[in-house]
């Protein structure tokens, strides 16, 4: 592979599963008058909302096919788990699950894990820049995407996220997040005055927001891929952001305009994307950066009391490249049978070599993908 590379590697598997105690299937013409089988199954919108009797434990398998809502276009979800017994929300075997709006997750929620979904908007994005501002008036499709309003220690697996208006919003109301091995691309709008809707957006004060093993790009320019941020009104505290890759376009921002504190930032990849962590707040007060890899673009601390800045390195445009390549393959925590794969092919190679033991024994079949192309041939 010439130049650099993000790739997702999938190692071919099949596996079988039936809706029974415990296990509901949803349909994309489900009803909720149905019994949840997979021969008569729930409509999402009464499976996801607390209308049927789902229990800490249980799991929702929702069968291949598109679910499309409008005018609402967000999906609610209002289910609760346990610590010892999480809902699950998931595709059943081999399902391809589409949803055409996007997911509103919603207090009392709360250990519940949404996993393997594809997130998207159907509506085409306006061929020419509109109206300036965060919300145009002729801005005339779905918001789509997965906005986080309520809920606590739910998790967000596998997702794929891309044509909305944004990706993901975490707002502070939901306490304790895992957003995991999630790929967000190609969302947004460009208006007059600039590119809008950020990959991820978010805000937080109690407990930690971790978003860990993602993939991140954007499409115009003024639109970030990491966008924790806030007014001197808000709070942007307590994220863990580790071993993701952010490339292509959109900065990545933690800070705002109050003082923020326990910002860690582990292990990730960024190419063509700068780093700042702190904005325009007065102080901070601690921050800690571990073994990121930023080429291309620079890192910014900015007004921060206590900072551990270790093993990191910063590769500017006009810098010198390393000799060779650097591969690194992110197992997937939550699926053995995939990881992603960053390649900096300082030399522009025709082949590199990639370390991909224990992720894959000897003899077994994988397939490279394409990010944005997860569901098409592979590369």
């Amino acid at each position: 592979m010439k130049g650099r590379g993000v790739l997702f590697v999938w190692i071919l598997s099949l596996a079988m599963q039936i809706c029974s105690a415990g296990q509901w299937c949803v349909g994309p013409d489900g009803k909720a008058t149905n019994p949840g089988t997979e021969e008569e199954p729930w409509d999402i919108a009464s499976a996801l909302n607390g209308k049927q009797k789902v229990s800490a434990g249980d799991t929702l398998y929702l069968l291949g096919g598109t679910y499309r809502r409008r005018p609402e276009a967000l999906f609610e979800v209002r289910l609760a788990g346990t610590a010892q017994r999480p809902i699950h929300i998931r595709p059943a075997a081999g399902a391809r699950v589409r949803i055409d709006g996007g997911l509103s997750v919603q207090s009392p929620s709360a250990h519940v894990w949404i996993r393997d979904l594809e997130v998207f908007v159907s509506e085409p994005v306006p061929a020419k820049p509109i109206s300036p501002g965060s919300h145009p008036e002729d801005l005339k499709r779905p918001w789509g995407g997965v906005h986080m309003y309520g809920g606590k220690n739910c998790k967000y697996i596998n997702l794929v996220i891309h044509n909305c208006n944004q990706g993901i919003s975490c707002w502070k109301g939901e306490i304790d997040p895992e957003i995991y091995g999630c790929i967000i691309y190609g969302n947004g709008w460009l208006g007059t005055d600039r590119g809008h809707g950020h990959c991820i957006y978010t805000q937080n004060d109690e407990g930690v927001k971790v978003i860990s093993n993602c993939i991140m790009t954007c499409r115009y320019d003024g639109t970030y891929t990491m966008h924790a941020y806030g007014s001197s009104q808000a709070y942007v505290n307590n994220f863990l952001v580790e071993e993701s890759i952010f490339y292509g376009k959109g900065p990545f921002l933690i800070g705002g305009g109050r003082p923020s504190k326990n910002i860690r930032v582990f292990g990730n990849f960024l190419y063509n994307v700068p780093m700042r962590i702190g904005y325009t707040a007065p102080h901070n007060e601690n921050c800690e950066l571990r073994n990121n890899l930023i080429v291309n673009g620079n890192l910014d601390i900015v007004r921060y009391k206590e900072v551990i800045n270790e093993g990191n390195a910063v590769i500017m445009k006009a810098q010198d490249r390393p000799k060779g390549a650097k591969a690194v393959l992110l197992p997937n925590r939550y699926d053995r049978n995939r990881a992603h794969l960053v390649i900096y092919n300082w030399d522009g190679a025709g082949s590199v070599e990639v370390a991909a033991k224990p992720f894959l024994g000897s003899g077994e079949m994988f397939q490279l993908m394409d990010p944005k192309d997860l569901f098409g041939d592979p590369v």
